[in-house]
């Protein structure tokens, strides 16, 4: 039987989501358990990779497996064998031609920046800290021109294996919560480091060392555009977005700050 989980993560103390040689992955601690558990080799597929220190409140995965056990019988397995940065949320069985990655519709990510000229200690890891104040006017107006479908060439890292640099940005928002500012961005798909870079560019303009039309610029250009790279330590994959036929759980956030 195929499985679709939902998992939630602290990504502080790993290498990202991908099993590489020598090194923690979330990949790798859930494949561990999930075979464990079933007694067999189990490999999980997600819906969207992330990179070091990349936090996760809503990823979706699937597995296949042989072994017949009730959703909450998985449920209790896996969290009581996961480290404590780790959980699963819902477990579901999906048909055979259900994929993580390729049935996903869109992605939501959510970047934190805690803009204070002191720096915090509780949420060390969890933000991105950025001391000079920033202007979120200019910010929300830049964010705006990136709504559509646009090449995001200057916006992907060189290690991208991606044959088309062309994404389509279904919603972007910029606001501020008293010393934070939030950043909303959905998206067909994403290019590796693209909401990085887009925030990366974002916080150049709100810290005013470029103009809003360096925006237009870079997205207009023949040529790949140097782009700074956010911190990964801000970022978070909200959910990933299935049609309706799936009947997927809604996730409620107990995230807080």
């Amino acid at each position: 039987m195929k499985f679709a989980l939902c998992i939630e993560y602290n990504g502080s103390n790993y290498h990202g989501w991908q099993i590489q040689k020598g090194l923690s992955s979330i990949q790798k601690e859930l494949e561990f358990v999930l075979s464990k558990i079933a007694g067999q080799k189990i490999l999980v597929h997600c819906g969207g990779r992330t990179d070091k220190g990349v936090h996760s409140l809503g990823q979706i995965v699937h597995f296949e497996t042989s072994v017949i056990r009730k959703d909450y019988s998985w449920l209790i397995g896996i969290n009581s064998h996961l480290p404590k940065d780790i959980v699963a949320h819902w477990i579901k069985i999906v048909p055979s031609y259900f994929h993580a990655r390729t049935s996903a519709t869109n992605r939501y990510y959510r970047y934190y920046i805690y803009n204070n000229k002191i720096r915090t200690a509780l949420n060390y890891n969890k933000v991105t800290h950025i001391y000079k104040k920033l202007d979120l006017d200019l910010m929300l107006q830049a964010s705006k021109l990136f709504i559509g479908e646009h090449n995001f060439n200057s916006f992907r890292s060189s290690y991208c294996q991606s044959v088309s640099s062309f994404r389509n940005v279904l919603y972007i928002n910029v606001k501020r919560d008293n010393f934070f500012i939030i950043i909303d961005i959905k998206a067909n798909s994403f290019l590796h480091n693209m909401v990085r870079k887009i925030v990366g560019s974002l916080i150049e303009i709100g810290s005013k060392n470029k103009n809003i039309n360096w925006i237009e610029y870079i997205l207009n250009s023949s040529k790949k555009v140097y782009v700074p790279t956010a911190q990964s330590s801000g970022l978070y994959l909200v959910s990933i977005e299935y049609p309706s036929e799936f009947n997927f759980p809604l996730m409620r956030s107990n995230f807080i700050f």
